[in-house]
């Protein structure tokens, strides 16, 4: 696909967030002027707006260099769990995340921005699906891009209803509120919210589609969906849901033959969408780039910014002591701060137990591709769904093919019951530590946030240390915005 595709296309995508106002719905907000029928009239056209949606996970849809996609609300869910720990306040970016106070402000950027971009993406999905079918051009081409329209629906979905809704609980009913569904792209009536348990119906609805649409088809690279990702959704979506059957099943499936990163590779920055282990992820070329937005501006351990240099991002302790050091996953971090195999510049600031996990292009450039999704999420679904099936010996052949992969010195789990489910609760949270899954994992698990015992500066969380699983602020307020503008709204309790 030419790049002038794919531009043209991303600014008609990011025109959802730019043209909102108080008499428009955010959920509905139209994405170009131009006629849609016009826009997505051929193949190509649909392409290049899937391309476009693509590009709109990683860079910046308004004046905030904090709101860059899909990558940045990676960064919130982990800051807001106990792992991802902040040694200062730095200049300022994700405080008041880590201290767990913008997403109770119904008049926050962060509260409002998640559902401004997803229900954007979804807006622009529809359009796909609604207007693709007649698009001439490739049949083929065609029908990937609304199976990938599909794809991006089901996850915006699954996003929403995790962040705005209550936690799914299997075998209730989960009639509390949801999110609203919308189908139909041109419409702008107010609607209520849908039950959590509807919602979970419309992902899995919108998930088949677009495992049959692109069945038999090629991603042509891994910002694209394949069947192996959708797959990865699904089990992603059924270990929420508690449908551990589901779950074990699509893991396994996903992964299929797909290969577990070496050490090396393990060690080389997570900045490579290349590795063979990543099934997802987004490329950011230099031309594209949103500077100290980015990802990696954030993340990682060795670019020039304000952020990194005066707040790297550290590992909790406890979970770093929690495994040997022969584990290549503990092995990115340093206990000194100093990294010196990295040559930091001598106006970084140093701390302990500093992670580079993540590395930059270099000191100059904050490119660097991001991850999605993974295989080791894969076995670790698995395993955490086979445990609880009353497969433990299922589970730990499954898990300790990933950790064998990591740590050279490992024979077998010795733990059983509990204590070995613990063991992949640990391995889940240092394997994913720092890819955006541990709010929605504390969340999903009914387990409370805990940061006591560990090094979180007292001043940096504001002595947020403890926030029970009850707490009403485990599910987001719905913008203020949006709540004037649709009477029909439930607002979420504060």
């Amino acid at each position: 696909m030419k790049k002038i595709k794919i531009l043209i296309s991303a600014l008609v995508v990011s025109s959802l967030f730019f043209t909102s106002c108080n008499d428009d719905f955010l959920d509905t907000t139209p994405s170009s002027s131009v006629g849609d029928q016009t826009i997505y009239s051929s193949a190509d056209n649909l392409m290049a707006a899937i391309n476009g949606m693509h590009r709109n996970m990683y860079v910046r849809q308004n004046s905030s260099q904090g709101n860059n996609g899909y990558t940045a609300q990676l960064i919130i869910s982990d800051v807001m769990g106990e792992d991802v720990v902040f040694p200062s306040v730095g200049n300022g970016w994700f405080r008041d995340e880590i201290r767990w106070i913008t997403q109770n402000n119904t008049s926050s950027g962060t509260a409002s921005y998640p559902w401004t971009f997803w229900y954007g993406m979804i807006k622009n999905a529809n359009n796909i699906i609604t207007y693709g079918p007649a698009a001439s051009g490739d049949p083929l081409l065609r029908d990937k891009a609304i199976g990938e329209a599909y794809a991006y629906k089901a996850f915006a979905y699954f996003q929403l209803v995790q962040t705005y809704g209550k936690r799914y609980v299997a075998g209730d009913t989960n009639a509390n509120d949801g999110i609203v569904l919308r189908d139909d792209p041109t419409e702008v009536t107010p609607k209520e919210r849908a039950t959590v348990a509807k919602t979970y119906e419309a992902i899995w609805e919108n998930l088949n589609k677009a495992e049959t649409l692109l069945t038999g088809k090629t991603a042509a690279n891994k910002s694209h969906f394949s069947v192996a990702n959708i797959k990865g959704l699904k089990a992603r979506v059924a270990l929420v849901q508690q449908d551990y059957t589901k779950a074990a099943q699509f893991a396994k499936e996903a992964r299929g033959v797909l290969t577990l990163m070496t050490q090396t590779q393990y060690k080389a920055g997570f900045n490579d969408y290349t590795n063979p282990e990543w099934m997802w992820g987004v490329k950011i070329i230099s031309d594209q780039t949103d500077y100290f937005g980015n990802f990696h501006a954030y993340m990682s351990r060795n670019y020039n910014s304000t952020q990194i240099r005066t707040a790297p991002k550290v590992m909790n302790t406890k979970l770093y002591n929690a495994f040997p050091s022969t584990d290549v996953r503990v092995q990115v971090v340093d206990p000194t701060g100093k990294h010196t195999s990295l040559g930091l510049p001598s106006k970084y600031s140093l701390f302990a137990y500093t992670s580079q996990k993540f590395l930059s292009e270099s000191t100059a450039s904050s490119l660097g591709d991001v991850p999605f999704m993974r295989v080791a999420e894969m076995y670790l679904i698995e395993a955490e769904a086979l445990y609880k099936l009353g497969k433990e010996a299922d589970s730990k052949t499954v898990l300790s093919t990933l950790v064998k992969a990591r740590d050279t010195s490992f024979t077998t789990f010795t733990t059983t019951g509990d204590a070995y489910y613990q063991q992949i609760l640990l391995n889940r949270r240092l394997e994913l530590w720092g890819e955006g899954f541990r709010f929605y994992d504390l969340k999903r698990l009914g387990q409370k946030l805990d940061r006591t015992g560990a090094n979180h500066n007292t001043t940096v969380i504001n002595n947020v240390y403890t926030i029970e699983a009850s707490d009403n602020r485990w599910q987001w307020v719905i913008p203020q915005a949006e709540i004037n503008s649709n009477p029909l709204l439930k607002q979420n309790p504060s």
